[in-house]
C-alpha cells in the first residue's frame, strides 16, 4: 500500500461559496456526520491530505476502481481508493463539504463510503451540426467532472459539415463540403488537447465519426459514398489518422439511420478498429450486431434494445433536444437507467445527447433552450447513486401531489440542492431553473373543442371546482410543477397529466399567487416547447402559438411577446430565436399585494400540424424576479388561496 500526503488546492470552488454534507451532489452512497470539523486557517493555506491507495475497497461491491473512502476529523483527512479516479472523484466531494461560517472555514467531519451505480455517466454534443469551441468544451468537461460526470461523448461528422481536420483529406474541411457553419472544425492538435484536459478531469472522450450514414460532408467533398470500395478505402485512411490522434480506448461509428447497401462495410469498420487496438460503440437500431461482434452499443429512441451479451448504454428518452425546462427533468430524475437499480457489466450507464438538427446561432442559447446543466446534475446524481422509480412509465413527468410521499421528498431534496448549486457554482452559466416543487395548479377535465380552438367554456366565466357543460359533469384535479404535460411529446410512451389525452380539446389551469407586497415581477410563460431539432415555424405576432393558448393575470389577458421570427418556410437552416422562454426575458407584470389569479386556457387540434410536427400540449408558467434569476421573496401558490408553509 503506498500513503502520500498531499495538498488539494481548491482553486475550482471559491471557499466562500462552499457548504456542507447537506448540499452534496450527487449525494454519495453512505454518509455519517461525526460532529468535528477540520478547520482551515486561510484559504491561502489548503489542507494537508492523507491519500492511501489500496488493492481492495472490500465495502464497495462494484466499480471499485471509482470508488473510495473519505475520512474527515478534527485532525486529518484521509481518502482511500484504488485508483486515481477513486481519489479524484473523493477530492470533488470534499471541495463541497467545505463550510464558511461567520467568516470561519472549516470541512464538515463525516465517514463517507462511495461508488458509482453506473460507471457511464456523460453527454454528447452534436458538433457536426453546430460548433463548440474548445474553450467551451473545456469549461463543460471541468464544471461537470466536479459532480462526477465522467464521458464526453464527441459527435464529429454529420451531413451538415466535418468537423475534424484531416491531413489526408482536407478537402473535408473545405467550405464547398459544409451545409452549415463553413470550415468550422477542431485541429488534429486540438482533439489531442481535449484528450489530455478530458484524462486531467477523470472524463473518457468517445469520439464518434458517424458512418455509413449522415455522411452528405464526406460525399461532397470526397465525390464517392462510404459504403462504395473507394469510400471504405479513404475512410480506413481517416480512421487511421481517427486513431493516431486520439489516444483513447473507443470510437464510435455510428450506423443509425441509414440504408446498408454493402454487406461488409460494418463488419470491415469494427475488424479495422480492431486491429488498431480499439474498442467500438454503435448505435442501436443500427447494425444488427450479435454478442461478441461489437464492444457496445448505445440505444436511442424508444427503439433500442439492450441485447444479451453486449453492454449498453442508455441514450432512449435521453434526447435534450426534446425536453422541456422543469417536467421532463423530473422524468430523467426519477428514471431508472436502461431499467435496472444498477450497473453490471452489461448494464453500462447512460448519456445525455444535444441534438442540433435546429441550428440555434450562440452557444449560451444552445445550453439554454437544451436546459444542459439543470439535465447533467439531475443525470450525475442518478448514474452515480443507481435507483430510481420507473423508467419513462409510471408517473413519468408529474410530479405526486403529496408531499409526503417519498418520491416527491426525492425529488423537492434533489431541486433544493440544484438550485443551491446554480447560486454558487453555475452563477454565470445558462441555467434556466427555479424551485417548481411549491407551484401547484388545478387542471380542469379536457372539454371537447371540435377542432374549434377559440371556443370559450365555462372556466373563462368562472373559477369552480365542477363545471356542468353539454350535460356532462367536468372536474379539476391538483398538479405540481412549473411546466405540465397534458400530452408528452412522444404520447403514451411517456405519462402525462392525462391518461388517455385526445386532439381536438381544451384544458384550463389556474393557480392563485401570493405576493407579500405589490411588485413587479417576472413571468416565465411558453405554451410550445420548441424542440432543438424540428423546422417548426415560430408564432404569428399577437398569438402564444398555433393553439390559441391564453393567460390571464387577475382577469387581464397578457400578451405574447415579440417575436423575432416571422418565417413561414420549413427549414432547420432559420435558427430559432425567441420562440422558448429560456432565451427571452421574462414576461414583466404587476402582482398586487395578497393573492393573484393566473389562469390559463390550454386548446389544442391535432397533435401534428402543418406549422408544428411535434405538437405539446403543454404549458410552463412560473413567477421570477424580473431578471429571471430567482423567485421573488414571499411568493407562494395555493389554488385554494392557502399559504403553504
Amino acid at each position: 500500500m503506498l500513503r502520500l500526503l498531499l495538498s488539494l488546492f481548491l482553486c475550482s470552488f471559491p471557499l466562500r461559496l462552499l457548504a456542507g454534507i447537506g448540499e452534496l451532489l450527487p449525494m454519495p452512497k453512505q454518509v455519517i456526520p461525526n460532529g468535528e470539523c477540520y478547520t482551515v486557517v486561510s484559504a491561502e493555506e489548503p489542507p494537508n491530505i492523507i491519500v492511501e491507495k489500496v488493492t481492495d475497497l472490500p465495502q464497495v461491491p462494484i466499480n471499485k476502481e471509482e470508488g473510495y473512502t473519505l475520512e474527515v476529523t478534527k485532525k486529518y483527512i484521509f481518502i482511500q481508493a484504488i485508483s486515481e479516479k477513486g481519489v479524484y472523484w473523493a477530492k470533488q466531494t470534499l471541495k463541497q463539504l467545505l463550510v464558511n461560517k461567520g467568516g470561519k472555514m472549516y470541512y464538515e467531519g463525516c465517514s463517507i463510503t462511495d461508488y458509482p451505480a453506473f460507471r457511464v455517466r456523460g453527454f454528447m454534443h452534436d458538433t457536426g451540426r453546430s460548433f463548440f469551441s474548445v474553450e467551451e468544451l473545456k469549461k463543460e468537461i471541468a464544471l461537470l467532472s466536479q459532480y462526477k460526470i465522467n464521458v464526453f461523448h464527441w459527435h464529429l461528422t454529420e451531413n451538415e459539415g466535418w468537423r475534424l481536420e484531416s491531413k489526408h483529406f482536407p478537402q473535408l474541411n473545405s467550405a464547398s463540403a459544409y451545409e452549415r457553419l463553413p470550415e468550422q472544425y477542431y485541429t488534429l492538435q486540438q482533439a489531442k488537447e481535449l484528450v489530455a484536459f478530458c484524462k486531467a478531469h477523470q472524463v473518457l472522450l468517445i469520439p464518434e465519426i458517424d458512418m455509413p450514414g449522415h455522411s452528405r460532408a464526406f460525399e461532397k467533398a470526397l465525390g464517392t459514398p462510404m459504403q462504395s470500395e473507394k469510400g471504405i478505402s479513404i475512410l480506413k485512411e481517416i480512421l487511421e489518422e481517427v486513431v493516431d490522434t486520439f489516444d483513447v480506448p473507443y470510437i464510435h461509428i455510428g450506423t443509425d439511420e441509414v440504408a446498408f447497401t454493402h454487406p461488409t462495410f460494418v463488419s470491415e469498420m469494427v475488424a479495422y478498429l480492431h486491429a488498431k487496438g480499439k474498442k467500438v460503440i454503435s448505435w442501436n437500431p443500427g447494425w444488427p450486431y450479435k454478442a461478441g461482434e461489437i464492444d457496445m452499443t448505445q440505444l436511442w429512441s424508444y427503439r433500442g434494445k439492450k441485447q444479451k451479451g453486449i453492454p449498453a448504454i442508455d441514450c432512449r428518452f435521453h434526447y435534450l433536444n426534446h425536453y422541456d425546462a422543469f417536467a421532463d427533468l423530473v422524468a430523467l430524475y426519477q428514471s431508472r437507467i436502461l431499467n435496472v437499480p444498477q450497473g453490471d457489466e452489461e448494464h453500462a450507464g447512460a448519456i445525455l445527447a444535444l441534438w442540433n438538427d435546429r441550428y440555434i446561432a450562440d452557444e449560451k442559447a444552445n445550453l439554454l433552450q437544451n436546459n444542459f446543466y439543470p439535465a447533467l446534475l439531475a443525470l450525475a446524481e442518478r448514474a452515480w447513486q443507481g435507483g430510481g422509480t420507473e423508467y419513462f412509465d409510471g408517473n413519468g413527468t408529474i410530479l405526486p401531489t403529496d408531499p409526503e410521499s417519498p418520491t416527491f421528498k426525492s425529488f423537492a431534496d434533489f431541486e433544493r440542492r440544484l438550485c443551491w448549486h446554480k447560486a454558487h457554482h453555475f452563477a454565470n452559466e445558462p441555467f434556466a431553473y427555479v424551485p417548481q416543487t411549491a407551484i401547484e395548479w388545478n387542471i380542469t377535465d379536457a372539454f371537447p373543442n371540435d377542432g374549434q380552438l377559440s371556443k370559450v367554456f365555462p372556466p373563462e366565466k368562472a373559477i369552480k371546482e365542477k363545471y356542468l357543460y353539454n350535460g356532462k359533469t367536468y372536474s379539476s384535479r391538483k398538479a405540481i410543477g412549473a411546466s405540465i404535460y397534458l400530452r408528452h411529446t412522444w404520447g403514451s410512451l411517456v405519462p402525462a397529466f392525462y391518461p388517455n389525452p385526445q386532439p381536438n380539446h381544451t384544458a384550463y389551469a389556474y393557480t392563485y399567487v401570493y405576493s407579500p407586497q405589490t411588485q413587479a415581477v417576472g413571468l416565465w410563460v411558453n405554451f410550445q416547447n420548441y424542440s432543438r431539432s424540428e423546422k417548426d415555424l415560430p408564432p404569428r405576432q399577437g398569438k402564444w402559438d398555433y393553439k390559441e393558448s391564453q393567460i390571464w393575470l387577475n382577469g387581464t389577458p397578457l400578451a405574447p411577446p415579440l417575436w423575432e421570427s416571422q418565417h413561414s418556410q420549413l427549414s432547420n437552416e432559420i435558427p430559432l430565436t425567441n420562440e422558448n422562454f429560456e432565451v427571452r426575458p421574462p414576461l414583466q407584470v404587476s402582482l398586487k399585494k395578497g393573492w393573484n389569479l393566473l389562469l390559463l386556457k390550454l386548446p389544442v387540434g391535432a397533435f401534428s400540424t402543418p406549422e408544428v410536427r411535434l405538437v405539446k400540449w403543454h404549458f410552463t408558467c412560473a413567477v421570477v424576479t424580473p431578471d429571471g434569476q430567482e423567485v421573488p421573496k414571499g411568493i407562494k401558490y395555493s389554488v385554494s388561496r392557502k399559504k403553504q408553509k
